[in-house]
């Protein structure tokens, strides 16, 4: 039904659990028609999922996060290698354990997480790269741009989980997650 506050929830193309059915439409104009309290489970249901596209995004900018200091950790040579070798260690042991748990929240929502090279390449802030870089300055400068990029996103996308009032997400993102993950990296590199 065009013009009818339903449309975008009708041709969602987040990964849903089924597809949905003429009957579905039926119904979603029924809901449309009645108003009050229908449209208020639609406004939640766009808060949904409006918060799992942006888990999704910050859930493969987390993993090629890691990827990269994985990356720059093997890569690392010279006299940098003794202090940045075991600090990209300790960068990666902060970063691992959000990854799982903005997947689970992800489903939580009603998502499907990624996790194929292109899709996270696809929705990732970072980059990975692809050649070999051996240069401690470069790593670090690149690492410590990507880590404010990363931050201040993460940050910004804080505001859309605290619209929805959803206290478990923002808490994972903001309090205790990725967000001061991110600033203690920055701190320490």
């Amino acid at each position: 039904v065009v013009g009818s506050p339903l449309v975008g929830v009708l041709s969602v193309t987040f990964p849903t659990r089924r597809e949905v059915t003429d009957d579905d439409r039926a119904l979603a104009v029924d809901l449309a028609v009645d108003g009050g309290r229908a449209l208020e489970r639609v406004a939640l249901s766009d808060l949904r999922q409006e918060m799992a596209e942006t888990l999704q995004r910050n859930l493969a900018t987390t993993i090629c996060l890691y990827l990269k200091f994985k990356k720059y950790h093997w890569d690392i040579r010279g006299r940098f290698f003794r202090d940045l070798h075991p600090a990209y260690d300790e960068f990666i042991d902060m970063i691992f354990p959000s990854i799982d748990e903005q997947a689970e929240r992800l489903v939580a929502l009603g998502g499907s997480p990624v996790a194929a090279p292109a899709d996270l390449e696809r929705y990732s802030v970072v980059v990975v790269p692809k050649e070999t870089v051996r240069d401690a300055r470069t790593q670090v400068a690149d690492l410590v741009s990507d880590l404010s990029r990363v931050g201040k996103g993460y940050r910004d996308d804080s505001q859309t989980v605290e619209e929805a009032n959803d206290m478990a997400t923002t808490d994972m993102t903001v309090e205790s997650g990725v967000t001061p993950g991110c600033q203690k990296c920055i701190g320490a590199v």
